[in-house]
């Protein structure tokens, strides 16, 4: 029997502290949970298993540009709508979604700067942007680009990420971009200037058949899918299973597709390289 009676409790409550979102990422390929201070400290690439995660063009400009030396060209251009295309969302207003999803009006970057004090000229597509890809004016802007390359005896570097291809919401007009795009680098390599294709995670249809197939050096991050149709378009139409890793980086250095393929935190090194000897 206790002295004082029955002893008094008294519950406190312990509000557990949220972890606030936007501080983790998932890697889609081994699903580790990565800390996004640290993934962004290793160029968005997993220190696990070395998948390389998407790069808006903008952070491609800043990994490969020296600090403040990128002016950018034809920033203002936007795209119109030939066709009055319908579907279950309208061309326009697939526009102005990516247009407010991204910040970008279209879906490439282009400028001139410095890479490791070297001159060039750079064209980037950005995936986000109805997947990467070629409508006018992205033809436009990187045909001018490659012009004002030309013009100036300058190497270009052209970075490519479509899994869209050519945008069939313009139809002809989107498909002559190809030609355009092809036409202006036959003009550049004549005045012996150097063009430096690189490809990531996907380089597919319409691009891939024009503009980033065709650099002096062709370069590639690693696994990053590159081909024409995908792998199951493929395998649906042959009736036949395809190696594996068909259509990867490294399936297609082995069969001369590329020239090289480069880990991100190495490529601003490389390039450099490449202009400074060809140059």
């Amino acid at each position: 029997m206790a002295l004082f009676g029955k002893p008094k409790y008294t519950i406190v409550r312990v509000k557990k502290k949220e972890i606030p979102d936007g501080l983790w990422t998932k890697c889609e390929e081994c699903l580790e949970t990565l800390y996004n201070k640290t993934l962004e400290e290793n160029f968005k690439v997993c220190p696990k298993c070395n998948y390389h995660f998407g790069l808006t063009a903008y952070e491609r400009i800043n990994m490969l540009f020296d600090k403040d030396t990128f002016s950018e060209f034809d920033k203002d251009m936007l795209a119109v709508d030939p066709l009055d295309f319908k579907g279950p969302k309208t061309y326009k207003e697939k526009l102005k979604r990516d247009q407010e999803l991204t910040g970008l009006k279209d879906a490439v970057v282009s400028g001139e700067g410095r890479i490791e004090g070297k001159p060039a000229v750079l064209a980037v597509t950005d995936s986000r942007f109805i997947m990467g890809s070629m409508g006018s004016v992205v033809g436009e802007k990187i045909t001018r680009a490659i012009e004002y390359a030309t013009k100036n005896k300058l190497p270009i570097v052209i970075v490519s990420g479509s899994g869209g291809g050519a945008r069939m919401y313009e139809g002809m007009y989107s498909l002559m971009q190809m030609a355009k795009t092809c036409a202006a680098l036959s003009y550049h390599r004549k005045a012996r200037l150097l063009y430096v294709s690189v490809l990531t995670n996907p380089t597919m249809a319409g691009i891939m058949a024009s503009f980033a197939s065709v650099g002096d050096i062709i370069m590639a991050e690693p696994k990053a899918l590159i081909g024409f149709t995908g792998p199951r378009v493929i395998e649906q139409t042959i009736r036949q299973k395809l190696p594996i890793g068909f259509q990867r980086s490294e399936f297609l250095l082995d069969h001369g597709l590329i020239d090289m393929i480069v880990h991100r935190k190495d490529m601003k090194n490389n390039l450099s390289q490449l202009l400074d000897y060809f140059s």
